[in-house]
């Protein structure tokens, strides 16, 4: 039933013929289990190993690599060289494809560990009423749709309910995990939501399946189970996505692609144009020319893949990566490393990312000595760990539980109206709450006031030390629970024949009930006057426009005996007791931001990185957060950037685009919200980061190009940050991986050209024919360019080898007359077809880094030519030597005219053409 929220709990009830006393009989449950299935998420079958490995090889340039391996192993068994020798080649290929078969197998990431992960969020046992009002404990799995379930604080919800009652005066959920929400959520039973497209943090008569209940008991009857679950959607959006190919990867696989059509479109050219050829007297006969030929087309296929180049790549990113991982950056598979350096986008969630999600009191406030004013003492620390100062005016103060009344009077109430308890974890040397964050938050709060624990004192023992004194002092005798109508808590304490009852709650609620206010330190009564109530509201608003979650205090002396006190079991009887109270003072609280996100924000926006929040949580409070860490300015107008779910629902798809342009902010989301805002920056051609720390994160963690998450969403993407989900953390990452980036640019461009000279190993001379008909070139250029490089390149030492030098000086005499090229000439055209921006800037980039590539090399050629001449060199004749820097200057000047074309457009091109040409 999808829409259960929206139906009186006795309608559901009658939709599955079910009562909630009696519950169902067995054959409904046999019935209903055969038509709905099981209440688990299913799990998916393991990827085979062979699956495995055969994936690694489905890359066009691994297939490539695989046929020239093969090629070269059947042209070794024909080659004349004896031993093994002859097999080097082929076995070298196969060998590293081999270790980068292992390397991409090992560091696999599938599906099944998001599933695994999913299902540890799920319940085990259920409490399920059944055949007649039997109350049994069965395996959450067997239950089914009709099924009532009993749950209690600390029971994680077994599937998504309906709330039929509720067993106590209060019942609130945890359900962060699914929404994002950093507070508890209150339930109640009789409530009928009239939408019937509500978000899920506006269904609050249902439970979802994975949350967990905080305070109070309920009955509720099981809608949905298994994959119909809030839970089970995200599992399913989690299975439904395909990967994408990070830029790298579809990089090199156009790469693969073109480069397999050029060598095959190469190789049948070189064989037809030396048809005539076939019947040369040296080859015996046609058929063994047409065979020797075909070596030679095949040949030059081979020499032109770069067998290297898996090495290379695999060598850079796993540099990248190991430069990473001491950043806390885990890379779950290899070619996502270059993802990271195009990230232009970061989508995060607010609690536990930008926030410590650990509420916190950075605030405790009473009112001064004449009334007239609030004194305000700020307090330090953004987690549950119970030491911080406490400063009044910036001052540290000390020994408030001793040196102020009105502050122990109000630590009393925090340190006994409570039933939070805080742990320490020594394996983690960190401290946790166990019941609601904001009781938790009291709890740390009496223990930073005091009486403080000796220094020696374990730390175990420091989390109710304070807490302790306080309760020993004032035993707890009647708890009078939480409600939602009068919005308060309170507990009947006693010392010896004195009872005082101590009560917390929502300010105006409490406010309203009392008569007596403490006013100065030492905790002088006076009466609530309605300035003095106003004063308060006004101070209240203010703190809440600032994201602080308010708590009023209050406390009634020596009650007087009421047969209420030990027999009030209502929320209307509770109330009574909770009259003409005295009014302490105010606790503000908060999720706080972390104390490092500020700045990293502000890297972000100086590297020309966006930040998007987006958040469960509620609009206020995450407008609040996003204006402390710098998201938004302190006064700056959120119109256009502050959207919450239900409005960015209401946005035409051009509207949504829009949205997703300019606002910085998306609060009140669901998980769908999150992969639809991740969609539409992708369609933008921006590169998303998203963070993310909960189930409700998980699919559109799946669909980023980069992921930073702990949890279930590790399993999700192949780039990932693990533990600390911090953007600034994130930014370390970033920049490491620009320089490997670069490295194997570089590293690809030099395979390739040094790929091509290699043709002349083989006596390819119809090779330079057939490229210098396509790039009206000299035909004799190609092999030249290979001596050239050895050139450049070779060891300027004074004691070089004589007969090199009589090598040379004889090459360059043979081809005197011609015109040489480069082979960086060629790896230009090449890489620019191949490797080719799309966009004018990208075109603009690659033709002023070639550019200033050509005049690098021009005057090391022209450097060269002076050496020579100084030895009296004649291995570049001056003939070749202005020739060559000829033909550089003629490309050098092609690809500046290149460039700007693409910097000013066509028309204003055609002008500077004419000019670059006169030049």
């Amino acid at each position: 039933m999808e829409t259960a929220f929206a139906k009186p709990a006795g309608d559901v009830l009658a939709s599955f013929n079910v009562n909630e006393n009696t519950g169902l009989s067995d054959a409904q449950v046999t019935e209903l289990r055969s038509k709905h299935g099981r209440n688990s998420i299913p799990e998916e079958p393991p990827t085979p190993l062979w699956e495995l490995i055969l994936e690694q090889f489905k890359d066009q340039l691994v297939i490539i690599l695989l046929g020239s391996a093969a090629v070269s192993f059947v042209l070794a068994l024909f080659d004349e060289e004896e031993g093994w020798s002859a097999f080097v080649d082929p076995i070298v290929i196969l060998t590293i494809l081999i270790l980068n078969g292992v390397v991409g197998v090992s560091q696999e990431s599938s599906a099944e560990k998001a599933i695994a992960a999913l299902q540890e969020y799920s319940a085990n046992e259920a409490n399920v009423v059944r055949n007649g009002g039997q109350v049994s404990r069965v395996k959450a799995e067997e239950l089914v749709p009709g099924d009532i379930v009993t749950v209690h604080i600390g029971d994680r919800i077994p599937a998504d309910c309906r709330l039929v009652s509720i067993e106590s005066n209060s019942f609130s959920v945890d359900q962060a995990v699914l929404t994002g929400e950093s507070e508890s959520v209150g339930k109640r039973a009789s409530t009928v939501v009239e939408d019937d497209k509500a978000v899920l943090q506006d269904q609050t008569n249902m439970l979802f399946s994975g949350t967990t209940v905080v305070t109070g008991r309920a009955r509720a009857v099981v809608v949905l189970t298994g994959s119909n679950t809030a839970i089970g959607d995200i599992h399913e959006s989690i299975t439904a996505q395909i990967s994408e190919p990070t830029p790298l990867k579809q990089k090199l696989n156009d790469f693969g692609d073109k480069l397999a059509k050029v060598i095959t479109v190469i190789c049948i050219l070189v064989w037809l144009i030396n048809i005539p050829n076939f019947n040369d007297p040296s080859h015996g006969n046609w058929t063994k020319g047409a065979i020797y030929y075909l070596k030679i087309a095949v040949s030059l296929g081979v020499a032109a893949i770069p067998e290297g180049l898996a090495v290379v790549i695999t060598t850079c990113l796993a540099l990248g990566t190991r430069k990473m991982a001491a950043k806390n950056a885990v890379v779950r598979s290899l070619p996502s490393v270059e993802t990271l350096g195009s990230c232009s986008v970061i989508c995060s969630d607010k609690t536990g990312t930008l926030t410590t999600n650990q509420m916190s009191v950075s605030k405790v406030v009473h009112l001064n000595e004449d009334g007239s004013d609030l004194s305000e003492l700020d307090v330090e620390g953004t987690t549950f760990a119970p030491r911080g100062s406490i400063k009044a005016s910036g001052v540290i103060v000390r020994d408030l539980h001793i040196t102020s009344n009105t502050i122990r009077q109000m630590t009393q109430v925090a340190a006994i109206c409570n039933d939070a308890q805080l742990a320490y974890d020594s394996q983690s040397a960190t401290f946790s709450s166990i019941g609601e964050p904001t009781e938790g938050a009291l709890r740390v709060l009496v223990e930073k006031i005091g009486p403080c624990a000796p220094t020696d004192t374990r730390p175990e023992d420091c989390v109710h030390y304070a807490s302790a004194t306080y309760q020993k002092e004032f035993p707890r005798l009647a708890t009078y629970e939480f409600s939602r109508d009068r919005k308060s808590m309170s507990v009947l304490v006693g010392n010896g024949s004195s009872k005082k009852l101590l009560v917390k709650g929502a300010p105006e609620s409490v406010i309203d009930r009392c008569t007596e206010t403490l006013v100065g330190s030492n905790g002088k009564k006076v009466p609530l006057t309605k300035k003095i109530s106003d004063r308060l509201m006004t101070e209240i608003v203010r703190y809440g426009n600032n994201g602080l979650r308010v708590i009023a205090l209050a406390s009634i002396d020596n009650v007087p005996e009421n047969p209420l006190l030990q027999t009030a079991d209502s929320t209307e009887q509770y109330a009574q007791l909770e009259q003409n109270m005295t009014f302490l003072g105010l606790v503000c609280m908060l999720d706080p931001p972390r104390e490092e996100v500020p700045h990293a924000v502000k890297q972000c926006k100086d590297a020309g990185i966006r930040i998007i929040v987006i958040t469960g949580d509620n609009r206020n409070t995450a407008e609040s957060i996003c204006r402390q860490i710098g998201v938004f300015g302190q006064h700056e107008d959120l119109t256009g950037k502050s959207y919450t779910g239900r409005e960015f629902d209401q946005l035409s798809p051009n509207e949504q685009l829009e949205a997703a342009k300019r606002a910085s902010l998306f609060s009140r989301v669901e998980p769908s919200h999150k992969s639809r805002l991740v969609d539409l920056l992708q369609s933008l051609g921006e590169v998303v980061a998203m963070t993310g720390d909960g189930v409700n994160d998980a699919p559109a963690l799946k669909k980023a190009d980069i992921v930073e998450s702990s949890d279930i969403t590790m399993f999700v993407n192949d780039y990932n940050y693990e533990v600390n989900s911090v953007i600034d953390e994130l930014l370390e990452p970033l920049q490491e991986n620009h320089p490997y980036w670069e490295c194997m640019d570089a590293s690809l461009g030099r395979l390739f050209s040094c790929e091509i000279p290699s043709w002349e190993r083989s006596n390819l001379e119809p090779v330079t024919r057939a490229i210098s008909i396509v790039k009206r070139l000299p035909k004799s250029s190609l092999p030249l360019s290979s001596d050239l490089w050895s050139t450049l390149e070779s060891d300027e030492a004074e004691g070089a080898d004589s007969s090199t030098h009589t090598s040379r000086e004889s090459q360059w005499e043979k081809h005197e007359a011609t015109t040489m090229v480069d082979s960086n000439t060629i790896r230009l055209a090449l890489l620019t077809a191949f490797l080719g921006q799309k966009s004018h800037r990208g075109i603009c980039d690659t033709a002023d880094v070639y550019s200033n590539l050509l005049s690098e090399i021009m005057d090391r050629i022209t450097a060269k030519k002076k050496s020579a001449s100084m030895k009296d060199d004649r291995s570049l004749s001056d003939n070749s030597y202005h020739n060559t820097l000829d033909c550089m200057a003629t490309m050098a000047a092609s690809i500046r005219i290149l460039s700007i074309r693409n910097q000013v457009g066509p028309r204003a091109y055609g002008r500077r053409l004419g000019r670059a040409l006169i030049e």
